[in-house]
């Protein structure tokens, strides 16, 4: 039996997660899930790549907003924002349009990272789809590298930590949804299944790049784990990790839920 074992959100892209008790599945994804993103003064999309720093920017959420801390400095940011200057935005080969954050949110991240950026919604009017190379129709999804959910099992987990040195948080791996049950890497061979009333689909493993060697309690870069997942899960010059999910549904999912394979 495979059951929900942990949930994760991430509003600002590159930033750190937070851990959910449940959450609300859209088309993009987990909801407020990679709604904003930091860009620089050409509009290109910012993350851990180019600065790894921002794992340390830890996520708080609250009734009506969530807080950015930083440094011992803090700002509240909104879950989502339906009015302000549009602004076209890259992330990976996508243009989209995105709505500007208020000048005070844009100084903070600017200080913060010593260099000038601000920081953008998508909203709802804005469509980025996914790469047609692996689904057919007109899926969307957030400021997320490539699809709206990354799934990851515990026993996946397990495998590299027990070739490691030290072990290592599923955090360092950025999923929304985590797994117990069956056996390391089972997500690899995943096709329709359901959690709850959403019905979801494997779409293609995860392909890591060196954020995952980015220690995300000290901001420090590494050759792990990519250099061990390299002995045994490196397939046509990709180092696979997690399944790519896309929802074919929406609805509500928990801690705690089942999965059931289609």
């Amino acid at each position: 039996m495979y059951q929900i074992s942990q949930l994760f959100i991430y509003p600002i892209k590159a930033l750190a997660g937070v851990a959910v008790e449940q959450s609300f599945v859209t088309q993009r994804g987990l909801r407020y899930d990679r709604r904003w993103m930091l860009v620089d003064s050409k509009n290109q999309f910012i993350t851990q790549r180019n600065y790894p720093q921002l794992c340390l920017f830890r996520v708080t959420l609250n009734q009506y907003h969530f807080q950015v801390q930083y440094n011992n400095q803090s700002i509240e940011i909104p879950y989502e924002i339906d009015a302000g200057d549009l602004t076209a935005v890259q992330v990976w080969n996508d243009t989209v349009n995105a709505i500007i954050a208020s000048s005070h949110i844009n100084e903070f991240f600017s200080q913060q990272l010593n260099n000038a950026c601000r920081l953008v919604f998508m909203p709802d009017s804005s469509i980025r789809h996914v790469d047609h190379n692996y689904v057919n129709g007109t899926h969307a999804v957030s400021f997320a590298d490539g699809y709206p959910i990354l799934l990851i099992g515990q026993e996946s987990l397990g495998m590299i930590n027990q070739k490691l040195t030290e072990a290592i948080d599923i955090r360092r791996f950025r999923p929304n949804i985590v797994f117990k049950g069956g056996c390391a890497h089972d997500e690899d061979h995943w096709g329709y299944f359901s959690i709850e009333s959403v019905r979801m689909k494997g779409v293609k493993p995860c392909g890591r790049c060196l954020v995952v060697n980015i220690d995300h309690q000290s901001g420090i870069v590494s050759q792990e784990p990519l250099s061990t997942l390299s002995t045994y899960r490196k397939f046509n010059q990709k180092i696979n990790f997690g399944q790519n999910v896309i929802a074919l549904g929406e609805g509500q999912i928990a801690v705690g839920n089942k999965i059931i394979l289609i």
